[in-house]
């Protein structure tokens, strides 16, 4: 069939293309309502077809898990080394000071090295991290302990 003779082409310039005149395929009741409206009614088959995981729970949530914010030997290298270039580093006993409890991190975790002794201000830390710093002559406080020590 030609173009010009399809009934598309017939209605244009109507104002309802043959759907009557009260606003047949108008509004939403054409497709089911709104959003997500008839999803355990009507449009069931479409959830089934499209989104099978969309209702129930999937997984689960920890909500009393509490993360420490930790930092590795990796990174307080680095840190010692920024702090050191800017002239910000504060010295107690012949020893470069690192306070990560002011930083905000709660642990210091053994990955990496650090060949420099240092003096670390930290609330929790690993055996490992522990060993690795008092190799290179460092040590490692509490900040409780760090305040008895500065002053």
């Amino acid at each position: 069939m030609g173009t010009r003779h399809r009934k598309s082409r017939k209605h244009r310039g109507s104002r309802t293309c043959g759907w009557g005149q009260i606003g047949q395929h108008r509004k939403s009741g054409s497709r089911g309502g709104h959003g997500h409206a008839g999803m355990h009614k009507h449009k069931w088959t479409w959830v089934l077809k499209y989104k099978r995981d969309y209702f129930g729970k999937h997984g689960f949530h920890r909500p009393n898990k509490r993360e420490i914010p930790s930092m590795n030997l990796i990174q307080l290298a680095t840190l010692l080394d920024a702090l050191e270039r800017k002239g910000e580093l504060q010295v107690v006993e012949g020893k470069p000071v690192i306070n990560l409890a002011e930083l905000g991190v709660g642990k210091l975790v053994g990955r990496g090295k650090i060949d420099k002794p240092v003096l670390v201000v930290v609330e929790k830390w690993t055996e490992k991290a522990e060993k690795i710093i008092k190799e290179a002559g460092g040590n490692l406080v509490t900040p409780k302990e760090f305040a008895g020590v500065a002053s």
